[in-house]
């Protein structure tokens, strides 16, 4: 008699290791263009929100005829700040954001931090949060909760504010002055007003003077002036609150400059490459302020940023410091080639 085998009805231990393996090859292909997908689209998505602050932007310049102050304050004869308001242009433009609720819910003459205040200072508004930022969270301050920022306002070189007798700054936004689109004469395609920048970013503040620093006089962009941020960082730990208060009009809140092109790591003390901005005494305690606030990203390779003419780009990592600069400038007269960024 013959004997009959039994048909197999599943996979050998072999057979299942080798299916296995074949789906985790495959899985190791995908991913990659999977995350490329998604950061495309969060790319995408963060475009569109600096496209809505240009269109706010220009709105409320329509309105009111000029763009909003980075922040006011008041200080007496002798230069002292005897009032500090601090509501940043962000704050100023929530109306044209379908903040509407919001806007008319905040008392102006009263500094963000009033308990008058707070519920509007704890809002994360979502326009003005970049979809790839890691820690989107409002942060914890003294006076309570506060909404983080992934776009600031363009508000200089180096220099930022001079004081109260300070000459005026390079920039488009700045202290208790406000500009006009016709006053950027370098163009409005050629002047960037806003920029990328991360929450929760380290900095350190009110570290005293820069030696040799005039509001004329500032270090090359492209390189890393370690005389000079061997006065800012030391061994002390920076603070890591950067970028944690949308409300705050500090540039080291609200803003950005055009010190360092995007997302460079400054040399510190033992040739020690740092993620961290730089300010001096800041506008709230009467300036002269000077500030690195560096635009920065989680977008590899460069920073979304928003022109004055309303249009959004792309600028890499890599573009020419001094180009940079130049960008940030809207009315100091360089010829820009748009292929040079």
């Amino acid at each position: 008699m013959f004997s009959r085998e039994r048909a197999r009805t599943g996979f050998t231990l072999i057979e299942l290791l080798v299916v296995i393996a074949i789906i985790a090859v495959l899985i190791s292909l995908l991913l990659p263009a999977v995350q490329s997908a998604r950061e495309a689209a969060r790319r995408m998505q963060c475009s569109n929100n600096l496209k809505q602050l240009g269109l706010a932007m220009h709105n409320y310049e329509s309105i009111h005829g000029t763009l909003p102050p980075s922040l006011t304050v008041r200080t007496n004869s002798a230069g002292v700040v005897t009032w500090f308001g601090g509501w940043s242009a962000q704050g100023r433009i929530l109306p044209f954001v379908e903040q509407n609720s919001a806007f008319n819910a905040i008392n102006f003459d009263l500094s963000y931090s009033s308990p008058v205040n707070t519920t509007i200072s704890a809002l994360n508004v979502s326009t003005f949060i970049c979809p790839s930022e890691v820690r989107p969270e409002p942060a914890t301050h003294g006076f309570g909760l506060a909404g983080v920022l992934n776009y600031g306002v363009n508000m200089g070189d180096w220099y930022v504010w001079g004081g109260s007798a300070g000459v005026a700054s390079r920039a488009p936004f700045t202290v208790n002055a406000a500009r006009t689109f016709a006053s950027i004469t370098d163009g409005l395609s050629n002047t960037v007003l806003m920029a990328e920048v991360k929450a929760y970013q380290a900095y350190y503040r009110d570290t005293g003077p820069i030696s040799g620093m005039t509001p004329t006089t500032i270090p090359a962009p492209s390189a890393d002036p370690v005389s000079i941020t061997n006065q800012f960082v030391s061994s002390t730990a920076p603070q890591t609150s950067g970028h944690t208060e949308w409300v705050d009009g500090h540039v080291h809140q609200a803003g950005f400059t055009t010190a360092f092109p995007p997302n460079k790591r400054i040399l510190g003390t033992a040739n020690r490459n740092v993620d961290v901005d730089l300010t001096t005494r800041r506008e709230a305690n009467g300036g002269p302020t000077y500030s690195a606030v560096t635009s920065r990203s989680y977008h590899p390779g460069g920073v979304n940023v928003l022109k004055a003419d309303g249009s959004v780009e792309f600028i890499g990592s890599t573009v020419n410091g001094d180009v940079w600069r130049a960008l940030g400038t809207p009315a100091s007269g360089e010829v820009i080639s748009s292929d040079s960024y």
